[in-house]
């Protein structure tokens, strides 16, 4: 397989990869954590592109159930802000004091380095009388295509769904009818140095082969 990863740093991660395959891409993604950012930014034109992509996503009678909304500058010292005070109970029950005091600066600190958060939001809709696993599956395709879309262009990203960031995104003005799916973070990172260990098991332990009947 091609390695897309070809930029000897980050500097080339605005830069589109055109030279390999939709298996390049789907084999190469990867969930890259906000702490391995490098805190560069992009573009508006590529946030716009992978949210455009998310809105090709399959959707049963075109019901698009999705919103977007994206988190940049401020946001991000507000959210970190958020997720120190969020969990600052939780964790001072459970860690001892200087232990606490890390893990309370670290969230504070930990979306400071994405380029942005896109907040996720399902929007139910009444009239299409779809189930509901149908309008999440094809909000998830449509933040698989985000994913996808920040791999081709050699960005990390990843897709956050504790309580924290689902209470976050709910505080900007959600309607009756939308519910917060968390946050989905982009940003750069240092491909030389990020090794990921994650594998898949082979297809021969998910795949049935039904051919013919006796």
């Amino acid at each position: 397989m091609k390695n897309i990863h070809k930029s000897s740093n980050s500097r080339l991660l605005h830069n589109k990869v055109s030279d390999i395959t939709i298996t390049d891409i789907i084999r190469n993604r990867r969930s890259v954590y906000a702490d391995e950012f490098t805190g560069e930014n992009i573009s508006d034109e590529i946030i716009e592109e992978i949210l455009t992509n998310a809105t090709w996503a399959p959707t049963h009678k075109l019901t698009e159930p999705w919103r977007f909304i994206v988190f940049k500058g401020e946001y991000l010292k507000e959210y970190g802000l958020y997720l120190s005070e969020y969990y600052k109970e939780y964790y001072k029950n459970k860690l001892l004091p200087d232990d606490f005091l890390l893990k309370h600066n670290f969230l504070k600190e930990y979306p400071l380095k994405a380029a942005c958060m896109i907040g996720i939001v399902f929007v139910k809709n009444s009239k299409s009388k779809l189930p509901e696993w149908e309008e999440l599956a094809a909000v998830s395709s449509a933040v698989q295509n985000m994913a996808l879309t920040c791999t081709s262009y050699n960005l990390g990203s990843y897709w956050s769904t504790p309580d924290g960031a689902i209470d976050f995104v709910s505080k900007f003005g959600l309607k009756e009818n939308e519910q917060s799916l968390g946050l989905f973070y982009i940003g750069c990172y240092d491909h030389l140095n990020y090794k990921s260990k994650k594998k898949r098991s082979p297809l021969a332990n998910k795949v049935s082969w039904l051919t013919h009947k006796k």
